[in-house]
């Protein structure tokens, strides 16, 4: 939780016109607001002049006559401030309030920001009106086992509240968990986490906490913490700095210099949202060369999977640019480490709520790596605004780009295991993966203020279930987005769970997807099945389903349908008509 002061000057007396200025300055305006003063001087007729300009301009004072007042001249234009300060500029005793000052209070407005959410609240709500965390949320210490509706709770008490609430989960899979650990001693699940990453954060205060911070790797560490996951039951990976050598084989030397020039700098920003500080470079290096450790270790047999808890993120990070909070190319520097360990083909599937257009930049041209994307698009309209259906790769290697452009927010599991069924696993099991990489970004989970979507941390545990039966469980994960705390941590946790043999919880038989969720799965399938000749099947099939949905939507617009036709009157203005029924302004006969 965050507080914040806001002083705002009110002014409870005094002329409207005379305080115009000071109250301005007091209430932060930068304006200036100028007014045009002039002497009244009257004409022979005895009329004030209307020109604007004292008609006695070029009257020398000394030549005026003694009956002219003596008063000081007040320049042409004055701003209400300098008439408020100038108290010379009136001698008049009748107009002389020289002992006046306003009277002032200062009110003080409070305001918190959720450390969940990084939503606003006024300081006397205890919970947020957003997300429902508590006020003094010990999410930072106990991770989503802490409650969102009191203050943190002793350590001890959430533990053994955990243990409770995993204890049936434990008992239904004691003799799996038996038989991992009789192996997990030479092949475990591996988990890369450095703390330096938590340097790379944003200097410049704000109005607004950024929503990419260092909470959200603090989050996610206390979440496994507690539940004894790591350290634990996963092998840790020591992180370490990525060469400018295996950098210049995905980025472009002109990027790497500029994303290290920022070390130099306390505070900049590569686009209006991405920033850094004298540290990012360094976090960036880090969480790089951490994904390829990952990688070369799980490819080279000396730990089962992993998952890469770092930031900053990657994947809107392209060849030559850093945008969408991302400076280096995670993803794909993993992809390449993997090749370089000996992997043939690498599959990286990308379910973050934005689409990876920096990863797609990369590999749209490289039929070794074939990279899926399910995301939020909205025809363009949603960030980065690429990754339509039509995209898929040039230059040879169409058909190894596959993106999955949802058309609206809301998506839930249903849709995205749907889309896994029917598009992601049919293509990558065609296409044989040696390796796997998911760009697991848990913004489009339920409750995150950026994505707006709808997926639980169970539908993300099944997805990576799903994957992990590719390229002989040779499965990285790698933390993209995602920034409400609760979600991103509950998600986390469920993931690597799956990765250490546990099941997903989520029965996926009998999915339904939702008619739009089923529309886009189509368009996808009707552009990728040239390339990949087996999605014709499914095609045909989802079609005829999906003429199922139209006869459907006929049925209930003729139930909605009326049983009389209304008249023309009635249909230009019966919402007027009925208003002057029921008030009386208008009598039926």
């Amino acid at each position: 939780m965050v507080s914040e002061t806001v002083q705002v000057s009110c002014v409870t007396n005094g002329g409207a016109k005379n305080n115009q200025g000071f109250k301005r300055k007091h209430l932060g305006s930068d304006e200036n607001t100028t007014a045009c003063c002039h002497d009244e001087v009257s004409d022979d007729k005895g009329d004030i002049g209307t020109s604007g300009r004292d008609t006695s301009t070029n009257i020398n004072d000394d030549t005026q006559p003694d009956g002219v007042s003596k008063r000081k001249r007040l320049p042409k234009e004055l701003t209400f401030q300098d008439m408020y300060n100038n108290q010379d500029a009136f001698d008049d005793d009748d107009e002389d309030d020289s002992d006046w000052e306003p009277v002032q209070k200062h009110l003080e407005i409070l305001k918190w920001f959720c450390t969940n959410c990084t939503m606003v609240n006024l300081d006397d709500v205890v919970h947020c009106d957003i997300c429902g965390e508590h006020k003094e949320s010990g999410i930072l210490k106990h991770g989503f086992y802490a409650s969102p509706c009191s203050p943190e709770l002793d350590l001890i008490q959430v533990e053994s509240e955990a243990r409770e609430r995993d204890k049936g989960n434990c008992t239904r899979e004691r003799d799996k968990d038996l038989r991992f650990e009789a192996s997990a001693s030479n092949c475990s699940t591996a988990v890369g986490f450095d703390e330096r990453m938590l340097l790379h954060s944003e200097v410049e205060m704000k109005s607004h906490p950024h929503p990419e911070r260092p909470d959200r790797l603090r989050a996610i560490a206390a979440s496994l913490a507690v539940a004894g996951i790591f350290p634990g039951k996963c092998y840790p990976i020591p992180a370490r700095e990525i060469t400018q050598e295996e950098l210049r084989r995905v980025h472009s030397l002109e990027h790497i210099e500029t994303v290290e020039l920022t070390s130099q700098i306390l505070s900049s920003y590569f686009t209006p949202d991405t920033y850094a500080n004298e540290h990012s470079a360094y976090a960036a290096r880090l969480a790089a060369g951490l994904c390829a450790n990952l990688a070369s270790a799980i490819f080279s047999g000396r730990v089962r999977n992993g998952f890469a808890l770092v930031r900053p993120p990657g994947h809107h990070a392209g060849v030559t640019q850093a945008m969408g909070f991302c400076l280096h190319n995670n993803a794909a520097v993993a992809a390449l480490a993997a090749q370089a360990a000996g992997a043939k083909k690498v599959l990286i599937v990308d379910w973050d709520v934005h689409h990876g257009n920096g990863t797609q930049e990369i590999f749209e041209q490289n039929k070794s790596v074939l990279y899926i994307s399910l995301h939020r698009h909205e025809g363009g309209k949603f960030y980065p605004g690429t990754g339509a259906a039509f995209e898929v790769g040039s230059k040879g290697a169409e058909g190894y780009c596959v993106n999955i452009p949802w058309s609206r927010g809301g998506v839930g599991d249903n849709d995205y295991i749907f889309a896994f069924q029917h598009v992601v696993l049919p293509i990558a099991s065609k296409f044989s993966p040696d390796f796997t990489i998911i760009s697991a970004g848990f913004d489009a989970a339920r409750g995150d203020p950026l994505g707006c979507c709808d997926v639980t941390p169970a539908g993300y545990a099944q997805m990576t279930h799903m994957l992990s039966a590719l390229s002989g469980g040779r499965l990285l994960v790698i933390l993209e987005g995602g920034y409400n705390l609760r979600s991103i941590s509950s998600s986390a946790t469920a993931v690597i769970k799956v990765l250490l043999g546990e099941s997903s919880g989520y029965e996926p038989e009998n999915i339904v997807p939702s008619k739009s969720g089923l529309h886009t799965v189509l368009e996808v399938l009707k552009i990728q099945m040239k390339y990949w000749p087996p999605l014709s099947s499914s095609y045909e099939k989802l079609q005829s389903q999906w003429g199922m949905y139209s006869m459907e939507n006929k049925k209930k617009q003729v139930k909605k349908r009326r049983l009389f036709e209304p008249p023309l009157w009635w249909r230009w203005g019966r919402k007027q008509l009925l208003y002057h029924i029921l008030t009386g302004h208008f009598h039926l006969k």
